[in-house]
């Protein structure tokens, strides 16, 4: 048993030639299931008779709405279910848009194509500059010569959240590429890393503390360029679609917050977060938001210290990207591909000066666990996701304020 906790602490399992094979066969059973998905198609729908890229769905639909002259009918769960029905069948189950008005302007330029194409050009497009993005980050981290090795690029593209992203169609990563992005350019480019820190806005449940740790470390000229951005964005969205439209997002967030987060309409299981938890578990909406509360003022607290002091910037950021998903009451699965660029960054930064005890095994466990979360939570009500974005989260922290225990457990 001595033996097994020790290899479990120095994660002695985690070898090269292992993450090779993990990464390969991650990398096969993607392929293979995207090619089922096209081989067992009819029309535009699945062979269970759902959308392909089930989530992007509802991102077309809202912007054949908008091209129809009808943005705010986006907002309108009945009138855009209506929209999703008449492109994919009578059969297709809701997709609700939750989205700010700014996103509107990608879905409308999406909906100028068809469907598939539309699809497979976005899917395609963020996953590319995802990879760019992870890349750069890696090759401005602690360790930049992991962004040539191919074992470390193929671990980049075998995370098994980028599964969950291609097959629900999902956005995850735009958002990983502009949180790589941010990070990567943020001692170097202030602005150009402001720019793409605001427009992470199209998902405003992610950007609460970046604001936060900007002003807390000083960094005026990348808060100003994210604020400026935001700024922009909601202009733009403005002349394109009418003042109206935002009284028509203000109107949708009772929906959003009642259907889909407190009475689980997206499903509790689905979703890897402090409130989801206490909801699976059967706790009330009072209690879920009474411990996600303590949870995210816990994580803003922690990051304001930890981003004060004399962390590494791969440490700080990555302490970010996981306090981000940490800190909401929505966080789903597929939105833990923000784990890519703490997973790299941590991983870089273990190269660098040395891993902590279990680090490694909580890495692998971090790389693995967004594609069994929904199912082992359905099962067990253990949220898995959660529970080791948390014990991921208090590493970053042992690895910020105690350097010198990295040292020595190299």
């Amino acid at each position: 048993m001595d033996g097994l906790l020790q290899s479990l602490r120095h994660g002695d399992a985690v070898t090269r030639e292992r993450a090779w094979l993990w990464a390969g066969l991650l990398l096969a059973g993607f392929a293979a299931a995207v090619i089922y998905l096209g081989v067992t198609a009819h029309d535009l729908n699945d062979y269970r008779g759902r959308p392909l890229g089930t989530d992007f769905s509802d991102v077309y639909a809202a912007g054949t709405l908008a091209a129809q002259g009808e943005p705010a009918a986006a907002y309108d769960p009945a009138r855009h279910h209506r929209e999703e029905q008449a492109i994919f069948g009578t059969a297709t189950p809701f997709y609700g848009w939750h989205y700010p008005p700014f996103f509107l302007l990608i879905a409308r330029l999406l909906a100028a194509l068809p469907y598939l194409p539309a699809l497979i050009l976005y899917q395609a497009a963020t996953l590319a500059l995802y990879m760019f993005a992870m890349r750069a980050l890696l090759r401005h981290g602690p360790a930049p010569q992991t962004a040539n090795d191919p074992l470390w690029l193929a671990c980049v593209a075998a995370f098994s959240a980028v599964f969950l992203n291609l097959t629900h169609g999902q956005n995850g990563f735009a958002t990983a590429a502009l949180l790589a992005g941010a990070l990567a350019l943020l001692d170097k480019r202030a602005w150009t890393a402001g720019v793409l820190f605001g427009l992470l806005a199209y998902k405003p449940q992610f950007g609460l503390l970046i604001p936060l740790v900007l002003a807390a470390s000083g960094r005026w000229k990348t808060f100003g360029a994210a604020a400026a951005t935001v700024g922009i964005l909601a202009i733009a969205a403005t002349l394109a679609f009418g003042a109206g439209i935002w009284a028509a997002f203000v109107s949708s967030l009772h929906f959003s917050r009642v259907v889909v987060l407190e009475d689980g309409g997206t499903g509790f299981q689905k979703i890897q977060s402090a409130f989801a938890f206490v909801r699976l578990s059967g706790g009330t909406v009072e209690g879920a938001y009474a411990l996600q509360g303590v949870m995210s003022l816990g994580v803003a607290a922690s990051l304001v210290m930890l981003w004060r002091s004399p962390a590494t910037a791969a440490v700080k950021g990555a302490g970010l990207c996981l306090g981000m998903l940490l800190a909401t009451p929505y966080c789903l699965d597929y939105d833990m591909m923000a784990l890519a660029p703490a997973i790299a960054l941590l991983a870089s930064d273990g190269v660098a000066r040395g891993f902590l005890p279990y680090e490694k095994l909580t890495l692998a466990t971090l790389w693995l666990v967004p594609i069994a979360a929904r199912e082992i939570a359905g099962a067990t009500h253990v949220p898995l996701g959660l529970m080791a974005m948390i014990v991921c989260f208090a590493l970053v922290l042992e690895r910020g304020f105690n350097r010198s225990s990295v040292l020595a457990s190299s």
